[in-house]
């Protein structure tokens, strides 16, 4: 008895492994199918980068491939405010998803302009062209870039790409621009163009914006121009209890960018940008004939799958479901602090912040959840942080929190 219990058991087994298997698309090249079967593995152990990897977007390429649109070349050339008649530009589903979310931070739907990009870099680039622009037409002159030194890397490269003068701020202990040392460093003769760190990188801290503004503010003769780069912050924290932290009107500010591939659950690097009308009207001109637009934006073509996912997404997933998860992710977040404070661990969250850095594991643990890591004396040294998405839920923070006590 036994033993033909032993047999079928093992027959099952094979045959669910197999089934699994032959599943599986293989491409016929071994490396290829090596590395898919290695990232699919992995997938629910990546906690230590800001991606939601429980993505929603199956329907989607089922519908995609069922109206053969994957034989189609599809772009959103021109601006998405305007009519195009083009039958491979979705354009008009790119102006949606941007009056979509445009009230979340502030602009009605009928103020707003913006596009969506290739992820916050892209839309890093934008706020700072779209100040320079405007501070060059207001006053002639080029600005001078002030961020923190805590912000994400990017804007140091983009301010060198546009050939920009920038000043690093200090940040205070916890990743925050410091009010006092932004005013040491403005040069009140010079325009300013400030952004605004919703979000710092590694320790997830969110630069306190109407204190900003309060030094801007006692200099009233110095244009300004603020841009606030919330790749991921500003994706969850609108679902939130503390929306009201990026609504322009109550903490003012000219211009943003979030991330479509972090909280939102894009399967590729995607976001958005968004600004005013007011400030797209000081814009420079760039009227093509060919295109019958005024080419405002920086790229020429922007893909359109980027929209159709996110209008899909808003549609499909939609706010009330992301509200019950941006505020399951601060939940977890702090169970994880939780854990991590139980075991004697030493680590620290920022408020408002999905982010816990804490003092670095061995490499196997660093290797297994693919943690993103540090180096900061101020905190004693090597650090690690883990970013807390959708699918880091408490199941994963025990099996985590397991191996950080047994694996050496």
């Amino acid at each position: 008895m036994k033993k033909s219990f032993l047999f079928v058991f093992v027959y099952i087994g094979i045959s669910v492994l197999t089934s699994c298997q032959s599943d599986a698309k293989l491409s016929g090249y071994a490396e290829l199918d090596a590395w898919a079967q290695r990232a699919a593995n992995a997938k629910s152990n990546i906690i230590g980068y800001p991606c939601n990897m429980n993505i929603e977007l199956e329907e989607f390429y089922k519908w995609y491939m069922a109206n053969g649109i994957e034989n189609m070349m599809l772009n959103n050339a021109g601006d998405p405010f305007v009519e195009n008649s083009a039958p491979f530009n979705a354009g008009k589903f790119e102006k949606e998803v941007i009056e979509f979310f445009a009230p979340y931070y502030g602009w009605s739907a009928d103020e707003c302009w913006g596009i969506t990009t290739t992820g916050g870099t892209d839309g890093n680039n934008h706020g700072i062209y779209f100040g320079v622009n405007y501070l060059q037409r207001l006053t002639g002159e080029e600005p001078i870039v002030y961020v923190s030194d805590e912000a994400h890397y990017s804007n140091i490269r983009l301010a060198d790409l546009q050939n920009l003068e920038i000043r690093l701020v200090k940040s205070d202990l916890m990743g925050r621009m410091i009010p006092q040392e932004l005013e040491k460093a403005l040069d009140e003769h010079h325009p300013c163009l400030i952004i605004y760190a919703f979000g710092s990188t590694f320790r997830g801290a969110i630069d306190n914006i109407d204190s900003l503004n309060a030094v801007l503010a006692r200099h009233p003769q110095m244009p300004v121009y603020r841009h606030v780069d919330a790749a991921l912050f500003g994706g969850y924290l609108p679902f939130t209890q503390y929306r009201d932290m990026l609504d322009c009107r109550l903490h003012p500010y000219e211009s943003v960018a979030v991330s479509g591939h972090k909280f939102f659950g894009m399967d590729e690097p995607a976001g958005y940008f968004i600004t005013s009308r007011r400030i797209y009207d000081q814009q420079k001109d760039y009227n093509i004939p060919y295109l019958n637009e005024n080419m405002r934006m920086i790229g020429c073509s922007r893909a359109a799958t980027t929209s159709l996912k996110f209008w899909w997404l808003i549609h499909k997933v939609g706010a009330e479901r992301w509200q019950e998860q941006a505020e399951a992710m601060l939940a977890n977040t702090q169970y994880l602090k939780q854990r991590l404070d139980e075991i004697g661990w030493p680590c620290w969250v920022n408020e408002y912040s999905n982010t816990i850095f804490f003092k670095r594991p061995c490499q196997a643990v660093v290797d297994k959840y693919v943690l993103a890591c540090n180096f900061d004396e101020q905190f004693g040294g090597e650090l690690a942080h883990i970013v807390v998405m959708q699918h880091v839920d408490q199941q994963e923070i025990d099996r985590f929190i397991a191996d950080l006590q047994t694996m050496k």
